[in-house]
């Protein structure tokens, strides 16, 4: 399954220039931001230049980060594996957990699981190949999505000047669609999900910031600026759900390989509240990270 073969292969197109729109930011609610800046964790994990997986906490009043655990080491060759979705993670009796993850080694997407009992390896890392032509350089971006309850999934990425879609189910992957427009977008972090659409937080190269939601049914995505400017520095976005509506975002600049939190509040475009917490002290230096989550878990950011 060649991606860009999977180019050829449209089940419908948005119009361009979907990033176009300009919004003022909104005032921000001061009572909102009192309650997003405490109490909420976000479970950060990464994959290493050596292959392993590593997993730790970061957390707000105050910003801290607790020390990296080392997850099984040389799950992975050496520098081959990148663009990899949320790990999820199922907790058993016994301290045994199953993860399972897509991510690309080398050039191909793959679907991969293992099993840890009291954090060593116990069944050994079982991979399933999804398609090949995912290419240094190429993708720039990947995520996935599922809500529980619903049968299927989507796999979504950001190629050039476009964000592709795949339906997901039993493992394999279908129907893909895209939208041009995106060009610009660094990169995004998943803040929601619900039965009818996926929606991210998406940063421009230009510095703006925008909400993304992407209709399960059809139609095109709709985005809506949140703010003009200063986002441009974050190649990694990660987000955590935080109380019932709100999120807890991580910045990680990979040139400083330094990262930054904030307390995003229920998104609504330019009124959405955002306040930054600080800068985590920790050393952002693995080459890949996202979100660690429980399996079965959801984001209401939007």
């Amino acid at each position: 399954m060649k991606h860009r073969k999977l180019l050829s292969v449209l089940t419908g197109v948005a119009g361009a220039g979907l990033l176009a729109a300009a919004l003022l930011p909104g005032a921000a609610n001061a009572a909102t931001l009192s309650a997003l800046a405490g109490g909420c964790t976000l479970q950060l994990g990464s994959i290493t230049a050596g292959g392993d997986h590593k997993i730790q906490q970061i957390s707000s009043a105050p910003v801290a980060a607790s020390p990296a655990v080392a997850g099984p080491k040389d799950l992975f060759p050496d520098g081959q594996a990148r663009l990899a979705g949320s790990l999820a993670h199922k907790d058993f009796t016994g301290g045994i957990v199953d993860r399972t993850q897509y991510l690309v080694m080398g050039t191909s997407m793959y679907l991969t699981t293992y099993r840890t009992t009291k954090g060593q390896l116990t069944e050994p890392l079982w991979k399933l190949k999804i398609g090949g032509g995912w290419y240094q350089g190429g993708p720039r971006y990947f995520e996935d999505s599922f809500y529980t309850g619903s049968p299927t999934g989507n796999a979504y990425t950001l190629y050039g000047d476009n964000l592709e879609r795949w339906t997901i189910s039993g493992g394999g992957w279908s129907g893909m669609r895209f939208w041009p427009g995106f060009q610009n977008v660094k990169t995004m972090a998943l803040i929601s999900q619900t039965a009818t659409y996926d929606t991210f937080l998406a940063n421009m190269t230009g510095g703006s910031l925008y909400t993304v939601r992407v209709p399960k049914s059809g139609g095109s995505p709709v985005v809506k600026q949140v703010r003009a400017s200063t986002w441009s520095g974050f190649e990694t976005l990660v987000a955590e759900k935080c109380g019932s509506q709100s999120t807890l975002l991580l910045g990680i600049d990979k040139d400083t390989k330094s990262g930054y939190l904030y307390a995003v509040s229920h998104a609504n475009g330019s009124s959405t509240v955002i306040k930054g917490l600080g800068k985590v002290p920790t050393t952002f230096d693995d080459p890949t990270y996202f979100r660690y989550r429980a399996q079965g878990t959801n984001l209401f950011g939007e």
